[in-house]
């Protein structure tokens, strides 16, 4: 299997050879086929995909033969290598597509994590195999250190290893930690996968037509950018 990377703006390329099965979990995203009409079957998701995708069906697609997927504006979509002993837990509404043969395994987090993610499951992806994973902006690669904490927004966290520790937290003194969003603070070993897009519309504020007063608010009071728009 290959795919145009990086990403074309707007879409991606993805050409299968005669022994390549990719499973996509948004078959609508698929603007253009070209190969053999019957090299696509689609299949009922178990009722957890369903639940998590929000989708009923997801799609097979057998080579030789190629598609074009189409992104929403300001996202990328990036293939990545999965060995057999990952342990990385992803949101799947993040898994656009994955490899036949690779495992899917539901893993429910420690209650500690559940009530910090708001999230009761997660998935690890086994391999050999290729993901597919569709980000708000580009995918950062950071590794963790069992010392020095990683402060990660809460909202663009894709992916952390089975063994990481999380909490909440800010950071910084106290008028950095009022000025800045909830962070997730994670210690552990291994990569995290960070989507880089979700919050670039904070660096717009200074090249828009804003008086000096509210932007002024919005540094100095708690949660002002929260709060003042």
């Amino acid at each position: 299997m290959k795919a145009t990377s990086p990403a074309p703006i707007g879409h991606v390329k993805v050409t299968l050879d005669d022994a390549d099965r990719l499973h996509v979990l948004h078959p609508g995203a698929i603007i253009a086929y070209q190969g053999a009409p019957q090299q696509r079957e689609d299949r009922f998701m178990n009722l957890a995909g369903v639940y998590r995708k929000k989708k009923w069906v997801r799609a097979l697609l057998s080579g030789p033969s190629e598609f074009i997927i189409g992104l929403p504006p300001g996202c990328s979509l990036e293939t990545i290598t999965i060995g057999p002993e990952s342990d990385l837990l992803f949101d799947y509404r993040h898994v656009l597509y994955f490899t036949d043969g690779m495992q899917l395994k539901s893993v429910i987090q420690k209650m500690k994590n559940v009530w910090i993610t708001r999230e009761l499951v997660r998935m690890r992806f086994s391999g050999p195999g290729e993901l597919g994973v569709i980000t708000s902006g580009d995918i950062a690669v950071l590794q963790l250190d069992k010392e020095r904490p990683l402060f990660v927004n809460t909202s663009s966290l894709v992916a952390y290893p089975a063994n990481a520790s999380i909490q909440l937290a800010v950071y910084g003194n106290q008028l950095a930690s009022q000025n800045m969003n909830v962070q997730w603070k994670i210690t552990g070993s291994g990569p995290v996968l960070i989507q880089t897009g979700s919050h670039g519309k904070d660096l717009e504020h200074p090249l828009q037509n804003d008086g000096f007063f509210k932007r002024l608010l919005r540094e100095v009071l708690p949660f002002g950018s929260v709060y003042i728009k």
